[in-house]
């Protein structure tokens, strides 16, 4: 039986003590609340200059699709009562475990107990998965312009194939939590930008997690764009350099906006 794992599971789990690539030199655009403002420089006559871009990256679960999952009691089912509220205190303190490499750690009656517990809860997910808002929309726009989509997820590759066949959109490459190491690790996304032959400095990150998606997409030398629909973030001011990103948004469909009046979309290079 296919065990599924949700990115937003792991993300609320992971501390990442590793070091970062210096920011990047852009402004943030905080797009939810007014338009985007900068791009990536200045032309040298007081006219802002437009970032190149040639392929979007997203995250699944949380940013494609809509979250429907009770985390809450999925973490206090594998956790137990007592790990559950050690778990609440160290996210109330910014710490956290992977939860992959925590269950890893387990003896194998209780990696497969938890694994089994996890699986349940993503079976429910799966029942009730909607398409995220302006997904739909966005990609039909990306696909006018020739820009390429691709997507990297911490779910399982049956996860990303169900999710391909009941909403008719394929995302290529499209890596799974097979592909390791998995976010916030740089290389699914430099894997990507291999295989497309495009710079990561011209390709975007987008996802709902600053801890999992922004820091790759930094971390890789792309553009990163934080999904945050709830606001449940904060302002972009209050993020450390770590997990600050290029640009903020609260719902797909900015990001269209915000392709169209911070970049120039680059159709794919030339091959011979």
């Amino acid at each position: 039986m296919p065990l599924f794992l949700s990115p937003p599971l792991l993300r609320r789990f992971f501390f990442f003590p590793f070091p970062f690539s210096p920011p990047r030199h852009l402004h943030l655009a905080a797009v939810s609340s007014s338009p985007a403002s900068m791009p990536s420089g200045d032309s040298g006559d007081g006219i802002a200059k437009k970032g190149r871009l040639r392929g979007l990256v997203f995250d699944m679960d949380g940013t494609l699709t809509v979250p429907v999952i009770d985390f809450g009691a999925m973490y206090k089912a594998v956790l137990g009562e007592e790990g559950y509220a050690t778990y609440r205190a160290a996210s109330a303190s910014g710490g956290g475990v992977d939860i992959l490499h925590h269950i890893e750690a387990w003896p194998p009656p209780e990696q497969q107990r938890a694994y089994e517990i996890i699986a349940r809860f993503e079976r429910q997910g799966l029942d009730r998965l909607q398409i995220m808002p302006g997904a739909l929309e966005l990609c039909r726009y990306l696909d006018s312009r020739q820009i390429r989509r691709g997507l990297i997820t911490r779910n399982v590759k049956s996860a990303v194939d169900i999710f391909h066949q009941r909403f008719g959109m394929e995302f290529i490459p499209a890596l799974s939590r097979e592909f390791r190491p998995y976010k916030p690790d740089p290389a699914p996304l430099l894997h990507i930008c291999s295989i497309w032959g495009v710079p990561p400095s011209q390709v975007m990150m987008i996802g709902d997690s600053l801890r999992d998606d922004v820091v790759c997409g930094k971390r890789a030398g792309a553009f990163t764009c934080l999904l945050d629909e709830t606001g449940r973030y904060g302002s972009p001011h209050s993020y450390t350099d770590d997990t600050r990103p290029d640009f903020k948004v609260s719902s797909l469909s900015q990001v269209l906006s915000l392709l169209e009046t911070q970049f120039d979309l680059m159709p794919p290079p030339q091959t011979t």
